[in-house]
């Protein structure tokens, strides 16, 4: 029996997607274990290429069972539409897709008031997919949950108390118009009608499943420097994308857990505002973007591209126990004539020994980088590692000396076949 938790080690959109399409062959089951519909996992195979958002991507694989955790925010209608668009895919979900009857759905006032908080003063660039206000109810024990449905007068009790909550709140302090509580009701009535077949006692079955020596890949969302614990407060997420978070997420307890697996990218990338110590000015922020496709999968924004950060990537490395990663679009840098990677941080001329999570001070680090030479030549064809020029070698040696991790797979283009097993 093998349990692996799969994280994002920086800033999210790592290619975590890819990786989990082909680490799940050796999977029984895969789960995904907190977010919800603002992540975009990308899967390129053949000529088609496939966006999840909430189902975990080893639904790609025929004999894998995919599960969403209770640590998942589920949205309705963007889960039933990537239903739809498997099965219009010819991707069979029939007794291969279990939801949790104790994830948390997203409601359309959690969306409307997402929309609004992005517009004051104190907005961090979320998706506005209603992620942070559904966890703000489940925390504040208001939440309206998968198994919620199954009861419906129940159902309709609990959104009638948070509709009439939340219209005071539209209304009164937004100036905005009343939601029709009743054509809500209705909603979710119908998305229970569809959605009833794949509710399971998650925690249950993949307990039991542990007992039978199956073995299971935990898929995160978003990454580590945007975990709401660990990550740049309050430029994060609302949930814990970290490793812990596969345990809270899933119902598995950390003494079944076999080995944590990072998906680091081979620059740096970030979506949203906040610090981000090794970001490129625009102009060549702007090349590496283009040569890299960094725009959003959810939302298409652009995405902010930097320098390699191996002292973030310590950091990230500790906090998840992180032991071998797939190092992912490492083509993006063929262009290229030399390569900086960071290996410190300075603040006011003085060298920093831990990474800072303080936002104050984030955003006076100097960074400190090291100048490797570019290979120049395009490395896509590559298929195992002595095909690599000596300089992509010597880039991948060094990131790994600096971040004390063991490189495992190397993704060199979005393809399945376009990568590199050590």
């Amino acid at each position: 029996m093998e349990v692996t938790i799969l994280v994002g080690s920086q800033w999210g959109d790592e290619g975590k997607g890819k990786i989990v399409d082909i680490l799940s062959e050796k999977y029984d089951i895969v789960v995904r274990y907190q977010g919800g519909a603002n992540a975009g996992h990308t899967i390129k195979i053949d000529d088609k290429q496939f966006i999840l958002h909430l189902i975990p991507s080893g639904i790609l694989r025929r004999d894998v069972i995919c599960v969403i955790g209770s640590g998942v925010v589920i949205d309705p209608q963007a889960l039933l539409d990537e239903i739809k668009f498997l099965e219009n895919n010819n991707i069979s979900i029939k007794d291969r897709l279990f939801i949790s009857h104790n994830a948390h759905l997203i409601m359309p006032y959690h969306k409307l008031l997402d929309s609004i908080s992005e517009k004051g003063d104190r907005k961090i660039g979320t998706t506005g997919r209603g992620i942070g206000p559904c966890y703000i109810d489940k925390y504040a024990r208001k939440g309206i949950k998968i198994v919620d449905l199954l009861n419906k007068p129940h159902l309709e009790k609990l959104i009638r108390q948070n509709i009439e909550e939340k219209n005071a709140i539209l209304t009164k302090v937004y100036n905005e118009n009343e939601l029709d509580v009743d054509q809500i009701i209705k909603e979710y009535l119908e998305f229970d009608k569809v959605i009833d077949p794949y509710i399971k006692d998650v925690p249950m079955y993949l307990n039991q499943a542990t007992l039978e020596n199956k073995n299971i890949l935990m898929e995160g969302a978003q990454g580590t420097l945007l975990d709401v614990d660990f990550g740049t407060y309050p430029y994060v997420t609302s949930s814990n994308p970290t490793s812990g978070g596969g345990c809270t997420g899933t119902g598995i307890p950390p003494t079944k857990v076999s080995s944590v697996f990072g998906i680091v990218k081979a620059y740096t990338t970030r979506v949203g505002l906040g610090p981000f110590p090794t970001e490129l000015d625009e102009e060549n922020g702007e090349i590496l973007r283009q040569a890299g496709a960094e725009f959003g999968a959810t939302t298409g924004r652009p995405r902010r591209c930097g320098w390699f950060d191996s002292f973030m990537m310590k950091y990230s490395r500790m906090i998840n126990g992180i032991e071998r990663v797939a190092i992912t679009k490492l083509d993006v840098l063929s262009y290229l004539d030399e390569i900086k990677v960071c290996t410190a941080y300075h603040v006011d001329g003085k060298k920093l020994t831990s990474f800072p999570t303080d936002i104050a001070q984030m955003e006076r680090v100097t960074p400190v980088y090291e100048t490797l030479p570019g290979w120049k030549t395009d490395i896509s064809n590559a298929r195992s590692y002595s095909e690599l020029p000596s300089e992509a070698q010597q880039y991948l040696s060094f990131i790994s000396e600096q971040c004390g991790f063991e490189i495992a797979i190397i993704s060199v283009g979005p393809g399945r076949a376009e990568t590199i097993i050590l």
